[in-house]
């Protein structure tokens, strides 16, 4: 969603003042008088457009000589999408435009799977380059660094675990399937100094670096940052686009036409901490085979809702075209609307599989088109700031032939807090060649839902009121609330639901048995 329109920046109690030495094309006079407020409003656009141009020009001047060329490229980059920010108006979607997708532009998984695969699958691997999206960092989790190294199962980091796949699949198959890191100015350095462990692995790795944009004060919206550094006073003053940010990126890194020249022709692309997203070599066959002769051009897995993902993304059809709608692109009245789960019944995952040939055509053709989202934000001193952003499925709509596959939520295991992390670490999953797949011991398909409290948001305090991650085979609701603490062997069955109030602790003895329980008040256990 962009901004509604825009009005006067706080402290203008009429059009700024022009800046020395620039002539304002328009008469302002006139622009009153005709149709005044429209006209109006196009002046302060022009001038705010002038004034962030200003700015950037300024914070280039100080950029050293080796990231000049760098530097320049994302600063255009913000320009453009500021632009853009400036001249859409309110909500990115009309309501009474969106329909449901037509049946046959999203398939279910069962009839790809059912076409099988060719004897050929190693020259179809071989045409396949896997892209991670690793640009954030861990600390929703308490972490410091990427988020991509913390460790999530027996001591595997997200990144040795997407290591592990990709070798296995190289080792079986006989292929080059290389992994792409898409990293930020946040995780770049500390990822290149883990990557070096992987140097006798069978994949070959590589880095690029998303853009780095400046914020933008909410009021005068203009540029926070002074100057290119990002230390000391300018820490905050940066941020990575969103992943949207991935078609320009990878097009500038160089990497996008190197590919091309080695003879690939997909990206698979993922978030790191989705440890469902592994190489589906039945989508990749779809893709390389197209059942109609038509290449399709992007594939959007998608997967079916349940009360937890109201939120998610979806599916639809717009303007003729498959598109991705977003909770934030949609009018205040119709949000109850978009999170029914019998009227959309899909969202996206953010595993997507895509056309080299067709990115390069389009960013050269400057024809990628993905909504603005405006996210605000709060720094450490209080000043209020917003960011221009962009997510990389919301650019299906300007590719050739795409498709929506409804996959098993299998392919969706995003660790996004603690209470995910308890679920990957236990006994639910087991671990082969970097991938989890659910126990056979579990007699019913589904995850179960858990909730920690918030003494567990740390991984380093949750991994210390855990002595041994619990049998959850047979759990269907986990809740914990409180200073609890869990013994070794403990036993979940049923709904269990432990909550020590303020001033109270809950150590759950070893070896315990917890079905159908409900804990509470006060519990210690000493040793004497």
């Amino acid at each position: 969603m962009a901004a509604a329109s825009v009005s006067v920046p706080k402290g203008w109690a009429q059009p700024p003042p022009a800046s020395p030495g620039y002539a304002l094309n328009l008469d302002l006079s006139k622009a009153m008088s005709q149709d005044g407020a429209s006209q109006f409003q196009e002046v302060i656009r022009q001038e705010l457009e002038f004034s962030v141009k200003k700015e950037l020009e300024k914070i280039l001047t100080t950029a050293p000589s080796h990231e000049f060329e760098h530097t320049k490229k994302d600063l255009d980059g913000f320009r453009k999408l500021f632009h853009r920010f400036l001249q859409e108006k309110g909500p990115s979607v009309d309501w009474g435009k969106i329909q449901r997708p037509p049946e046959d532009s999203i398939q279910p998984y069962e009839k790809i799977k059912a076409r099988g695969l060719p004897d050929n699958i190693s020259s179809v691997l071989n045409k396949l380059v896997v892209v991670k999206l690793n640009g954030g960092l861990g600390t929703s989790m308490g972490c410091k660094g990427p988020k991509s190294l913390i460790g999530v199962r027996n001591e595997n980091t997200f990144l040795d675990l997407t290591v592990q796949q990709i070798e296995h699949l190289n080792k079986s198959y006989n292929t080059d399937v290389p992994l792409v890191l898409m990293n930020s100015f946040n995780t770049d350095e500390d990822t290149k100094k883990i990557l070096q462990k992987y140097n006798h692995c069978r994949v070959k790795i590589y880095t690029f670096n998303q853009s780095r944009y400046p914020r933008i004060n909410k009021e005068s919206l203009l540029p926070v940052a002074k100057d290119v550094s990002y230390s000391g006073e300018n820490t905050e003053a940066w941020y990575p686009p969103g992943h949207g940010d991935i078609y320009a990126s990878f097009y500038n890194s160089g990497l996008l036409d190197t590919f091309i020249g080695e003879g690939k022709e997909y990206i698979f692309v993922s978030n790191i901490d989705n440890l469902g997203a592994t190489v589906d070599l039945y989508i990749l066959n779809h893709l390389m085979n197209p059942p109609n002769g038509k290449p399709c051009e992007f594939v959007m897995e998608v997967t079916n809702k349940t009360r937890a993902d109201v939120k998610g993304g979806t599916l639809t059809q717009y303007e003729g075209k498959l598109r991705l709608v977003e909770i934030a692109q949609v009018p205040k009245a119709h949000v109850d609307e978009f999170k029914s789960v019998s009227k959309f019944k899909i969202f996206n995952t953010n595993n997507l599989w895509i056309s080299l040939a067709a990115v390069k055509r389009l960013q050269e053709q400057n024809a990628i088109d993905m909504e603005i989202i405006v996210n605000p934000k709060t720094l450490d001193g209080g000043l209020n700031v917003i960011q221009l952003e962009t997510a990389v499925g919301a650019a299906i709509k300007s590719f050739e032939n795409s498709l929506g596959i409804n996959v098993p939520r299998s392919r969706f295991l995003p660790v996004k807090t603690t209470s995910d992390l308890l679920l990957v670490m236990s006994n639910l999953y087991s671990l082969n060649a970097g991938s989890l797949t659910m126990s056979e011991k579990r007699e019913f398909p589904t995850v179960p839902l858990v909730k920690l409290g918030s003494s567990f948001t740390k991984v380093q305090d949750y991994l210390r009121r855990f002595e041994s991650i619990p049998d959850m085979l047979e759990l269907d609701h986990l809740t914990v609330s409180g200073d609890v603490t869990f013994g070794k062997n403990v036993s979940l069955k049923g709904t269990v639901i432990i909550i020590a109030n303020h001033g109270d602790r809950i150590d759950i003895p070893p070896g315990a048995v917890l079905e159908n329980k409900i804990v509470s008040g006060n519990l210690r256990i000493l040793d004497h």
